[in-house]
């Protein structure tokens, strides 16, 4: 690898672990980073990430501004229910004015119902069972910047997620009161943000599900978020939460549900968007759209949320409390485990139960430090179908889904 080209690879995955955090340390910057790429000696130090300034979030790490997309730096993942300002952003349009009344916001049922509908928020709060779950939320690219060669897209470390509290109407109960046909096979979901163009007849994105998975009663209508109503930002005053699958089904600023008879083909459905290869392609090569299928549960990640990457710890430190979160799309996690010599030997960590499908869960564990130095603590989890996390990103695409490699972070005991 030409020197220019590892100095490139060093500064960008000294930064995965951890969000994008800053290690802290020049030590650090001399060893080898948490994928085993060493850093060029004499390479100029990493310009730190563009932060988020926007009232009520956290300063988020920046990962493009149009359509803006931020994500949460791992050690802000700690929470059992990830607060509304920690909570990454994912666009792909612009974003709408708030409506000067979210009550009379109206949504469209129709395509294949018998009963097509046009129902305004305030009534569908009041006519259909509302129910809250903890519920996990994915951008479908989380995990791209870990590919190598680099693929297409914002380059999402672990941060393109969040576990929040949901409260809204299930789907499947609109649905059944629109009618669906025996027809029906898929659903086309529509918002009201704007086209990057700025064009108003083009939709920014426009996605759907299986009717099964439409109909799964934890696919919600939502309209709060944490208890608190919907911020704009994260799609107010109405949007969809498909758990468990591929985020940009779940439509934001939510105006027209379409049941169609086909799987739907809107923006976002077609080429290489949302989909992975079926057959294993070359690193690097063009690929076969015509041999992909449409990306839908999101694969097994774990991510350590304390300490976080670059932690020094005082002389003498001889225990390391470590915790963290995983989840595993349409599954449970079954088993985390941790490491502390780069996979020789694993130790399990305890893993709590889920409160509900689709929430992620707690892992924690301490671990006994044999000495002073450098280590790398890797966290491993599998899920309940026995599918665990890879050493490294897989099955490369070039639109970067499907990536998640072990966790890892960083930690240096003071001699």
């Amino acid at each position: 690898m030409p020197r220019t080209d590892i100095i490139k690879a060093s500064r960008r995955n000294l930064l995965k672990g951890a969000g994008a955090v800053a290690v802290g340390s020049a030590a650090f910057g001399a060893s080898l980073a948490p994928t085993g790429v060493a850093l060029a000696q004499g390479a100029p130090a990493a310009k730190g990430p563009k932060l988020l300034e926007m009232e009520g979030k956290a300063k988020l790490v920046v990962l493009g501004d149009k359509p803006l997309n931020a994500e949460t730096p791992a050690e802000w993942t700690d929470d059992d229910v990830t607060p509304i300002d920690k909570f990454f952003i994912r666009n792909n349009g612009l974003v709408p004015d708030a409506p000067a009344d979210a009550k009379a916001w109206k949504i469209k049922i129709d395509g294949e119902v018998d009963k097509p509908m046009e129902i305004a928020l305030g009534d569908l709060m009041s006519r259909f069972p509302n129910v809250s779950y903890k519920m996990m939320l994915e951008c479908g690219g989380n995990g791209r910047s870990f590919f190598s060669p680099e693929a297409r897209g914002n380059q999402w470390t672990n941060g393109g997620a969040g576990c929040a509290e949901w409260t809204g109407v299930r789907l499947a109960d609109v649905l059944k009161a629109a009618g669906v046909k025996p027809s029906a096979v898929y659903t086309g979901h529509y918002g009201a943000d704007p086209h990057l163009s700025g064009d108003a007849s083009k939709p920014s994105i426009s996605r759907g599900v299986p009717i099964a998975k439409a109909m799964e009663p934890h696919t919600l209508i939502v309209f709060k978020m944490n208890g608190q109503d919907l911020p704009l930002i994260h799609g107010a005053p109405v949007r969809l939460i498909v758990p468990g699958w591929a985020g940009s089904s779940s439509t934001k600023w939510l105006t027209r549900i379409w049941v169609r008879d086909k799987v739907h083909d809107g923006p976002g459905m077609g080429g290489f968007s949302y989909r992975l290869a079926k057959t294993p392609i070359v690193p690097g090569s063009k690929g076969d759209p015509k041999d992909t299928v449409i990306l839908e549960a999101m694969p097994v990640r774990s991510v350590i949320s304390f300490p976080a990457d670059g932690t020094k710890l005082a002389a003498g430190t001889k225990k390391l409390d470590l915790r963290g979160h995983a989840w595993a799309g349409e599954n449970e996690v079954k088993s985390v485990d941790i490491s502390i010599d780069y996979g020789v030997t694993w130790k399990p960590a305890k893993v709590d139960a889920p409160p509900n499908k689709y929430a992620w869960q707690r892992f924690s564990t301490s671990l006994d430090l044999p000495s002073a130095g450098y280590f790398e603590v890797w966290a491993k989890a599998t899920d309940s179908k026995g599918v665990t996390q890879p050493f490294v990103a897989g099955n490369w695409n070039p639109q970067g889904y499907g990536g998640n490699p072990i966790s890892r972070i960083r930690v240096l005991v003071a001699s």
